[in-house]
């Protein structure tokens, strides 16, 4: 009798300990951290396909996001698929692409980041015309710009379509690590038309 007691005593042991780290990792999940696979080619050299990611999804509660966070967002032509680019213009902005090259607020953008610092224009961000951000939204693009499907074709990214910043690869191990991003900075030139801040 004594046997089953102490076979009973671990089954219920092994099930509340099932029970709250599925609780603690249902917490998470939904509220802090959620994994990410990277899929496609976009964001090369940041972020090669397969790569792993965590994406947080807390600290845009606390504040908004800023240029040159890579961030993890619902797709605006199908919110079943999720996309992975770089903030590249806040609300207030002013973004244009003008001779391959991305505006901000009148300036040249230094992009020391992206795959060949080529940046096509496209359907949305037309060659040399100016787009102001209005407020709840974004423009983003992929670091590998001639195979990226970004703001320039389909526009804005809206706030609530937002899912977190990402801000630890843990795949592969060679890049294991945080993820460092740094406010985007526009070089010295001006292009008339554009009003810069």
């Amino acid at each position: 009798m004594w046997i089953l007691k102490i076979i009973w005593n671990f089954f219920l042991d092994t099930l509340e300990t099932i029970v709250i780290s599925l609780a603690i990792f249902v917490l998470v999940y939904q509220f802090l951290f959620q994994p990410h696979q990277v899929d496609g080619h976009s964001m090369v050299p940041t972020f090669q396909n397969g790569d792993y990611i965590l994406t947080d999804k807390l600290s845009y509660r606390f504040h908004p996001p800023k240029r040159g966070d890579i961030i993890v967002f619902r797709a605006p032509q199908d919110e079943r698929v999720e996309f992975i680019k770089r903030i590249i213009a806040i609300p207030g902005d002013t973004v244009m692409v003008k001779n391959q090259q991305v505006w901000l607020n009148g300036k040249a953008l230094k992009e020391p980041y992206t795959n060949d610092g080529i940046t096509p224009a496209d359907a949305f961000l037309r060659e040399g015309r100016a787009v102001e951000v209005p407020t709840g939204n974004y423009i983003v693009m992929g670091d590998n710009r001639l195979h990226s499907s970004d703001s320039r074709h389909w526009g804005f990214v809206r706030s609530d379509e937002i899912i977190g910043r990402v801000f630890f690869r843990y795949w592969p191990l060679q890049t294991f690590g945080p993820i460092k991003t740094s406010e985007l900075e526009p070089t010295i030139g001006v292009v008339k038309g554009i009003m810069t801040r």
